[in-house]
């Protein structure tokens, strides 16, 4: 990656992190509900394993989307930050895409692995979650590029962007 290519803080993509996830609130409740009136789900626990499927892929299309169309989410473009291929010139494969999608589970997978595995309560398990967010955002700051390691291995950066001015 060029070294003339600004990059985004970590706080920077944090807050753009936890506003992509109050802006999927509405993305999985719009998929959820097409979802349920699809198979006229009557009970919240009805066909749950494939709602969740469902939401899983739906979410994969959402941010397979966005980041081949423009590099950005809404948050993103919020923030200013733009995913591109790690050599910063490169289109964004489909690919790498995937790949990111994919990997940015560990987001979360470990922290409700925790749980599970010491059967922690709802409250624990949120602050067990929270706990390995702030420790793997933190290990972005022992890589020399900065970058997350779902970036590293899907050949990707998040990069900064001067505002659209209109």
């Amino acid at each position: 990656m060029d070294t003339e290519i600004p990059l985004p803080s970590l706080r920077r993509r944090m807050a753009a992190w936890l506003y992509e996830g109050m802006l999927l609130f509405g993305v999985v409740f719009v998929i959820s509900y097409v979802f349920s009136v699809l198979t006229n789900t009557r009970h919240a626990l009805d066909h749950r394993m494939a709602q969740q499927f469902t939401v899983f892929l739906g979410l994969a299309v959402y941010f397979i989307w966005q980041w081949r169309r423009s590099g950005q989410t809404l948050a993103m473009k919020t923030w200013h930050i733009k995913l591109v291929a790690a050599d910063g010139r490169s289109p964004l494969a489909l690919s790498q895409a995937v790949i990111r999608y994919l990997i940015s589970y560990i987001w979360f997978v470990p922290g409700l692995a925790v749980a599970k595995a010491f059967e922690l309560g709802t409250a624990a398990t949120v602050w067990t979650v929270i706990a390995w967010v702030v420790i793997w955002a933190l290990l972005s700051k022992l890589n020399p590029t900065k970058q997350f390691l779902h970036d590293r291995v899907a050949k990707t950066a998040l990069i900064s962007v001067a505002p659209v001015r209109q």
